[in-house]
């Protein structure tokens, strides 16, 4: 399962994914658009700030906008910035492979043969769905469903 932090960190950008003509939204709007508590996301703003995902913009007509196009922020990235590696298991994680303790040897692991199916299946859907596809009308629903 994704965290608490992630679920809040992909409403966001699709929050400001649907501002007007990519004008900066205020924190405190998205927090209170998103039910999400303002500290926690000033937070995930911050981590995605300093990702290159979004950019912060002060004074009287300040707030955060996306910096990439939406179509170019994947599930995926945004799940790596924010909760580390998409993998089941240690020896599947791309960004952080580590060989499992319990582990006679991954060419005769039964367990992880099945587990690669999963992440690369997961990585498939999480690597090609983006921010854009979220918020895309027709397309919110199919999204949904594949990430139910």
């Amino acid at each position: 399962m994704i965290t608490q932090k992630a679920k809040y960190a992909l409403r966001a950008l699709t929050v400001l994914a649907e501002a007007d003509g990519g004008e900066p939204v205020m924190i405190s709007d998205i927090a209170a658009q998103q039910k999400i508590p303002k500290k926690f996301l000033e937070q995930i703003l911050l981590d995605l700030k300093h990702q290159g995902i979004v950019v912060s913009r002060r004074g009287k007509q300040g707030g955060y906008l996306l910096l990439k196009p939406a179509d170019m922020i994947t599930f995926g990235e945004v799940l790596r910035i924010i909760d580390g590696p998409i993998a089941p298991l240690p020896c599947l994680s791309i960004t952080a492979y580590r060989k499992c303790d319990d582990c006679d040897g991954e060419q005769n692991c039964e367990i992880r043969h099945v587990f690669a199916k999963v992440a690369d299946a997961t990585r498939k859907v999480l690597f090609s769905t983006t921010i854009a596809d979220a918020v895309a009308p027709a397309k919110g629903a199919q999204v949904t469903r594949l990430l139910a």
